[in-house]
């Protein structure tokens, strides 16, 4: 087989803190094309940014350490590079769009000169050039007077134009791969798509590959190849978009998709929302990392953790049901997930507060 651009194998990156280990990213999988655009789903605190920040090698360590995996960028390690590789690859052969320009950006540098940095240092651009292709980028990514802009400091910015000028900064390079964190979170509806348009007119462009971390279901739909869902770590749920998005396999998919609202609503009928909270990372439960707030759950998914079953193509989830005959989102109906359970199992499941399946998930 050909060689992926990038190859990522049972990535574990922990915080050892004083509370305990925490373990941000435990045991990840996944490879990217040319090309290609990978979206990381899942919610909050699931360790899709540190996932991203580890393949930069933007990890403070202490207190992070790699417990466990590789990731590959055309063959080469990233995560045991040294310092000076790593400085050659970020923000010229990888780039990232931070998810917080206001911490992102340095208050003591102009915009222009922080958009110029990476272009002289990369690009061997004399000063004079790369302020004048600053202008341009500011142009492109929709800052109006982008020749006065230039000379101001971050401050000077609004929130929206920081993130527009943090865009400006990774697109500067024509970068291999883009990793963009959240990276319409602060700009209005209009913005975002015209940001999503640029992102894949540079993919066009330059063959280049994108990771989208994001929890806008509808951009992962418009804009992704691939699909990852992370939960508490882990890679949950990974396929294409059609077989994430029409054949779903892990509850916890289910549970992300149903809680969106659609058209048919109106507006009395409630949301469906994942009931309880995720994991503390500290302290994982035993067995499958779900399964206190599954309304599926068995006496396995207590005591085992699931295993990455194939599902066919490239589609896997981490589930000890997943693929089996019955157990589908589009075929367990009202009589409940304790029924569907133990048909499959043969035993008697017991839900935490066992959810009836009824409508919301037809």
């Amino acid at each position: 087989m050909a060689e992926h651009l990038l190859d990522v194998d049972d990535l574990k990156m922990y915080f050892h803190t004083r509370d305990g280990v925490v373990k941000a990213v435990n045991g990840v999988s996944f490879t990217l094309d040319k090309g290609r655009t990978l979206a990381i789903v899942g919610e909050s605190g699931s360790g899709k940014s540190v996932t991203a920040m580890t393949l930069m090698g933007l990890v403070p360590m202490p207190p992070g350490r790699i417990e466990g995996g590789e990731a590959l960028y055309r063959g080469e390690s990233l995560l045991f590079a040294d310092e000076k590789k790593l400085r050659e690859l970020r923000g010229n052969r990888i780039a990232m769009i931070f998810q917080d320009p206001m911490t992102s950006l340095n208050p003591v540098y102009k915009v222009g000169h922080q958009l110029a940095e990476p272009l002289i240092h990369h690009k061997s651009m004399k000063k004079k050039e790369a302020w004048a292709k600053a202008v341009d980028l500011l142009s492109l990514v929709g800052i109006p007077n982008p020749e006065k802009r230039v000379k101001e400091y971050p401050h000077q910015f609004s929130g929206g134009m920081r993130q527009r000028a943090m865009i400006a900064m990774a697109l500067a390079c024509d970068p291999d791969i883009l990793i963009a964190d959240e990276p319409t979170t602060a700009l209005d509806v209009t913005i975002q798509a015209q940001i999503i348009e640029l992102m894949q007119d540079l993919q066009k462009r330059t063959n280049s590959a994108i990771i989208m971390i994001t929890h806008d279901l509808g951009v992962v739909a418009d804009m992704a190849d691939e699909v990852l869902v992370m939960y508490a770590g882990r890679a949950v749920e990974f396929g294409t978009v059609k077989e994430v998005y029409y054949a779903p396999a892990h509850p916890y998919t289910w549970g992300l998709m149903d809680s969106l609202p659609r058209a048919d609503m109106t507006e009395k009928t409630p949301l469906q929302p994942i009931k309880g909270m995720p994991p503390s990372l500290i302290d994982l439960p035993e067995g499958c990392a779900f399964h206190p707030r599954c309304p599926y759950v068995a006496d396995l998914c207590r005591e085992k953790t699931p295993p990455v079953r194939a599902l066919g193509g490239i589609h896997t989830a981490a589930c000890h049901f997943a693929g089996d005959e019955g157990f589908t989102r589009a075929e367990i109906t009202d009589e409940g997930a304790e029924v569907a359970i133990a048909e499959i199992t043969g035993e008697s499941a017991k839900s935490t507060e066992a959810m009836p399946m009824g409508e919301d998930l037809r």
